[in-house]
């Protein structure tokens, strides 16, 4: 049995962990910004210079293209979507983990413990911060401020995870 919830552990933690972790970093990059406030200038009147436009063949066509700088308001949905889904499903971590904690005879050792606290911080920052400040950066574009605070949001986060990753190898105060 041990080697089964091992195994949904790892495995969970590789997949949903992983993939919103991957996907928390990606988002800001590809996220919508308001547009910069211009300033008119005045400039001499000239003639319009056209240059013939490609037409666009086949299914590679992206019906959206990407704004300048390469951002795509359906590539960050999409981000969006994998944070909150895996962010989840990465649920299934820490419940198989503490059922393998205590078929192991380990709840009571520091390094369990200490990995459930960071994990619940993790999860927090996900919930509280992290996804609702997404939706609100895919709702109301600002001028990159709010995509900054995502992008710290994010490391601490990922920080938090690589953590518990070397706290689960490590085993500081381990028993056994």
């Amino acid at each position: 049995m041990e080697g089964v919830l091992l195994s949904v552990h790892v495995l969970a933690s590789i997949v949903f962990v992983g993939g919103s972790a991957i996907a928390a970093s990606l988002f800001p990059r590809y996220a919508p910004v308001s547009a910069p406030a211009t300033v008119p200038v005045t400039a001499p009147v000239t003639a319009p210079v056209t240059a013939p436009v490609p037409a666009a063949t086949g299914p590679a066509a992206d019906p959206e293209p990407a704004s300048e700088g390469g951002r795509s308001r359906a590539v960050a949905v999409a981000l969006h979507r994998i944070t909150r889904g895996y962010g989840l499903f990465g649920v299934v971590v820490p419940v198989v983990g503490i059922a393998l904690a205590v078929t192991q005879g380990r709840m009571g050792e520091i390094w369990i413990t200490i990995s459930m606290v960071l994990t619940a911080a993790a999860g927090a920052i996900l919930a509280l911060f992290i996804c609702p400040r997404q939706r609100e950066a895919l709702d109301t574009p600002d001028d990159g401020t709010r995509l900054r605070t995502l992008s710290m949001l994010a490391g601490v986060y990922n920080v938090l995870w690589a953590v518990v990753v070397v706290m689960m190898i490590v085993r500081p105060g381990d028993h056994s």
